[in-house]
């Protein structure tokens, strides 16, 4: 049986999105149509229509990613935390030990 570990987690699946039906030298054809038309003018060029918008919209749905999102957090302070809860824990527990049952 395997014990549980705060050092070795594991990642969660990514997801993985292979297209049925997707032409690459069609989506190469038209990128490269795009580009011309750009270059000759009839095109103007707008960056910011080709980026995903999915970027981002998971954590922008649930309340408690998006606080820690804006408080700064990332896994190593949420680690950090966790270490030094478990690190009180044991004192306390040390202490509770020492005095009464001792």
């Amino acid at each position: 049986m395997r014990m549980f570990s705060f050092y070795n987690l594991r990642k969660p699946r990514q997801f993985e999105h292979k297209p049925i039906y997707w032409d690459p030298r069609k989506e190469a054809l038209e990128e490269r149509i795009r580009k011309v038309k750009i270059e000759m003018g009839v095109l103007e060029e707008k960056p910011e229509e080709h980026k995903p918008a999915i970027k981002g919209t998971f954590i922008e749905g649930t309340t408690h990613l998006k606080k820690s999102k804006l408080k700064g957090e990332d896994l190593s302070s949420r680690a950090y935390k966790n270490m030094r809860l478990i690190l009180i824990l044991s004192i306390l527990g040390v202490i509770f030990w020492y005095f009464f049952l001792k």
